[in-house]
């Protein structure tokens, strides 16, 4: 894993804090395109994944912005209690599960912290000249970051403070879209949950969501063992309902990759050679899981007796 130094850190909002990041020695860092996170790596082992909201035309830094989860499990509160300017951390990436598809038209909604993705995003719309607007919703405006950054954008974004104007009014702003304008939202389980529902009449692909905490699910499709072939090394193994497919690959003798290991962060995408997988992660759309041809191994599991991961 790389690694990179923090060269700033100062308030976005209450209760988030903005990192700006670059290589000790100042050389370039990989490209990134709107919707991408990088993996950081802090003390202790702690890895998490954090939106890249910064200018994805800088070469040599990367912002990203941190919410205090006052309930996580210890990342926030290392990057604002502890975390200073000029500590290194490691990173790896940048990925993109949540890519900007191009449109002449988007809506996008962003809840709290999840206005980190779609700043790139609006940015990006500008610079094409698309016809775009952001409704951001958030508990107070001293809670929601980067709305200095995003005035600039004038009537095109709604600050809608939930202390002020109460929930956000997802139906009727979607009511007023054209036929083909694509919506990307990003928020807490409730506005995502709100924003399926009042797209439900829309075509499935004009929906585009990304989560910072997985989806609850329900049981998986089958509770029976099912059979894990490698493709690349041969080796086969039972998987039971104890087991996951990532720690059951990892035990046949496969090197995977993971990070947060609850279907959020990408890390451990897989590709399908056979079978049915049981997409139970956080990230794929829905014509990307009726493709059934990549999964992530450390939710997902097999609709099918024999399951063949390209590993």
């Amino acid at each position: 894993m790389d690694r990179l130094e923090v060269r700033e850190k100062v308030r976005a909002a209450d209760g988030v804090v903005a990192l700006t990041l670059a290589r000790p020695d100042g050389g370039r860092l990989p490209d990134w395109a709107p919707g991408a996170h990088v993996d950081l790596t802090l003390a202790a082992g702690l890895t998490r994944q954090y939106s890249l909201c910064g200018d994805r035309w800088d070469a040599h830094s990367y912002r990203v912005a941190v919410l205090r989860e006052p309930d996580g499990r210890g990342g926030s509160a290392h990057v604002h209690d502890e975390l200073a300017v000029g500590d290194v951390v490691g990173f790896g990436g940048p990925r993109n599960h949540f890519p900007l598809v191009p449109s002449t038209r988007y809506l996008f909604v962003a809840g709290g912290i999840g206005i980190t993705p779609l700043v790139p995003m609006v940015a990006q719309a500008e610079l094409v000249e698309a016809d775009w607007t952001l409704l951001y919703g958030g508990r107070s405006r001293d809670t929601m970051a980067f709305r200095d950054d995003l005035a600039g954008y004038g009537e095109r974004v709604t600050v809608h403070p939930e202390d002020e104007a109460g929930l956000l009014p997802l139906a009727a702003t979607v009511a007023g879209l054209d036929a083909d304008t694509v919506v990307y939202c990003c928020g807490p389980g409730p506005l995502l949950a709100a924003i399926e529902d009042a797209t439900a009449h829309r075509p499935r692909h004009l929906l585009r969501t990304e989560r910072f905490v997985a989806a609850e699910l329900g049981a998986p499709v089958r509770d029976e063992p099912f059979v894990l072939e490698l493709a690349r090394t041969g080796a086969v193994v039972t998987v039971g309902p104890e087991l996951s497919v990532l720690d059951a690959a990892r035990q046949a003798g496969a090197t995977a990759l993971s990070s947060c290991e609850q279907g959020t962060c990408g890390t451990c995408e897989t590709p399908v050679l056979a079978g049915v997988p049981d997409h139970r992660d956080s990230i794929l759309a829905g014509h990307e899981r009726a493709a059934g041809d990549c999964l992530f191994p450390c939710v997902s599991r097999s609709c099918t007796d024999r399951l063949v991961l390209d590993l």
